[in-house]
């Protein structure tokens, strides 16, 4: 049986941390993908044609979203469970009678909640650079929660691996943001040549971005299943690998 009590404990804290640190948390992504939109919306895509008949401005929202998402939450989950390691208080946590379950609910439920918050001002900075339109927009917040949700998990399992601030910005920084890039960002996979339209699909982050313009124009680079299928693997991926964390103690425990 879960204590919701803990939950909700863990889950405000969380909560309160990211509101606390607002203007990294808030304002710089949003103040970066404006100029994203000055730059690539404004100034190139006047010049750029309609892809899939999306306009180019409207065409990278969801890419930029995703972009976004996938390093704000990777980062907050990362410190939110780094720093109780980093000043002991992991062992408040660990001996408190709270189970791996009400762990994850707290961290991911948070994680969610500030996705959504972010992806919420972002669209409605995007409504001032571009017009656009969400054809799912039910299926567009559930896929947002899903991969911020992964995402969070996998940011948690970063904050455990790492022993130094070095090694919780590499992943992150070093392999998350150019893969999100090379992930069909700015552009469609079947604007490469061959074979390199092929080699593109190796990229797991063009099946997450793919999936998130497809909820909002109904077409994409890839089926929308197969991006489902691959978040919900991953997702599954991470809450096993936690589990494992907790049932073994790695790196929670001396």
């Amino acid at each position: 049986m879960i204590a919701w009590r803990s939950t909700w404990s863990i889950y405000t804290r969380e909560l309160v941390r990211f509101l606390r640190t607002a203007f990294q948390s808030v304002l710089a992504p949003v103040l970066t993908t404006s100029l994203y939109f000055i730059v690539f919306g404004a100034a190139i895509g006047e010049r750029m044609p309609d892809l899939g008949g999306v306009d180019y401005g409207a065409f990278i929202i969801p890419g930029l979203l995703m972009l976004t998402l996938l390093g704000e939450t990777t980062s907050n989950s990362s410190f939110g469970i780094y720093m109780p390691r980093f000043t002991g208080t992991i062992y408040e946590l660990l001996s408190a009678p709270v189970g791996v379950a009400e762990t994850l609910i707290g961290f991911v439920g948070a994680a969610a909640t500030k996705s959504l918050i972010l992806a919420a001002i972002i669209l409605l900075t995007a409504r001032l650079f571009v017009d656009y339109s969400i054809a799912h927009p039910l299926l567009a917040v559930v896929y947002i929660v899903l991969v911020a949700s992964a995402f969070s998990l996998f940011g948690f399992i970063l904050g455990v691996w790492a022993d130094n601030f070095e090694k919780l910005g590499i992943i992150p920084m070093l392999i998350l943001t150019p893969l999100t890039f090379l992930g069909g960002t700015f552009y469609s996979i079947d604007m490469l040549p061959d074979p390199w339209d092929k080699i593109a699909l190796a990229n797991p982050i063009v099946y997450l971005v793919s999936g998130l313009r497809w909820t909002f124009y109904g077409s994409a680079d890839v089926s929308f299943g197969v991006s489902l299928g691959i978040t919900l693997a991953f997702l599954c991926v991470c809450v096993a690998t936690i589990s494992y964390i907790f049932s073994t103690g790695w790196r929670l425990r001396e």
